[in-house]
């Protein structure tokens, strides 16, 4: 048997790690920004009426926003499909007008309200929130929408109600991937649902989300109505809300029943917690090549920790 050996080389020749690491990350992050790029049939940009709204100051990031065409064209909507361009490029089925949001559950004054007569009622404001995902990139989004606290006291929930439930269109003719026949359909249980305990519903961060970057919610965004809620991971925000449910009882969420080991109810940014298939200690923003800290509460923290006050934040992830 011939033997070939390895040519030795000197300590000088010897390329350093973290020159190595570094080139590595920068190739990483190269690719992904081509990967953003959008194609020849993607829309660059939010393609919907404008939506004006005064810029709520108050609740808003400093940091530059994410350029609009990564922010729509990468996406996690698994109605259409598990892939990030899937929503950009399936998502015109989606009928977004016309539109109801039923309003109902443990509620003195249940109503279904239609979704133009929810934007005449309150007042529009825009604020650029950080949305993270729990596959560790993030991005900074001017939202507009308005705080879904007075439109849940609108309709008087009762002594009763301690949880919020959010639910999101169930029509396989608007939403291809809840077709089991779909190529790369998803195992949840459709329809999807969320939800959030009622003090956090009412905190004035949680926004309901009719528009971005000056334009009503593109398809592939949640339209024509989603809840974001920036303290949280991505996935707690319910997109293409049909109906928002007062009860007692801590809704059973999709990823829950799905992934319980993945995925808990609260889903705060918790950095010391890492996801069972990654670490959530770092993150890109997506456009930048590098890495960032990941910050408790997605840096809101001073606003929403006193929420969960004695909690084991590891064991109620």
């Amino acid at each position: 048997m011939l033997i070939r050996h390895a040519p030795r080389f000197t300590a000088s020749e010897i390329t350093d790690p973290k020159l190595y690491l570094s080139r590595r990350e920068l190739i990483s992050g190269a690719v992904a920004a081509l990967a953003l790029s959008p194609g020849p049939c993607e829309s660059a940009t939010p393609q919907g009426p404008s939506l004006s709204a005064t810029r709520n100051a108050a609740f808003s990031l400093s940091e530059p926003a994410t350029k609009a065409e990564h922010a729509t064209t990468y996406n996690n909507f698994y109605e259409f499909g598990v892939n990030k361009d899937d929503p950009s490029r399936l998502g015109g089925t989606l009928r977004p007008r016309p539109w109801t949001v039923q309003v109902d559950g443990l509620a003195h004054k249940p109503k279904t309200f239609d979704i133009d007569e929810l934007i005449r009622l309150f007042p529009l404001e825009e604020r650029v929130y950080s949305l993270r995902c729990v596959e560790a990139w993030s991005m900074v989004i001017p939202w507009i929408g308005f705080p879904l606290a007075p439109l849940l006291k609108r309709v008087e929930p009762t002594g009763q109600a301690k949880y919020v439930e959010f639910t999101t269109l169930l029509d396989p003719a608007q939403f291809p991937a809840q077709k089991p026949g779909f190529f790369g359909y998803s195992s949840l249980d459709w329809p999807y649902v969320e939800g959030l305990r009622l003090d956090e519903a009412l905190h004035p961060l949680t926004l309901l989300t009719v528009g971005m970057y000056g334009r009503v919610l593109p398809n592939q965004n949640g339209a024509p109505v989603r809840v974001v809620v920036p303290w949280k991971y991505g996935f707690k925000s319910a997109k293409s809300i049909v109906r928002i449910r007062l009860v007692t009882e801590q809704p059973k969420t999709s990823w829950e029943k799905a992934s319980p080991q993945e995925y808990g109810f609260y889903s705060n940014v918790n950095p010391a917690v890492s996801h069972p298939r990654w670490s959530q200690a770092d993150e890109r923003r997506i456009g930048e090549f590098r890495r960032r800290e990941t910050r408790p509460f997605n840096g809101y923290a001073d606003q929403v920790a006193s929420l969960y006050a004695g909690m084991d934040l590891k064991k109620n992830y």
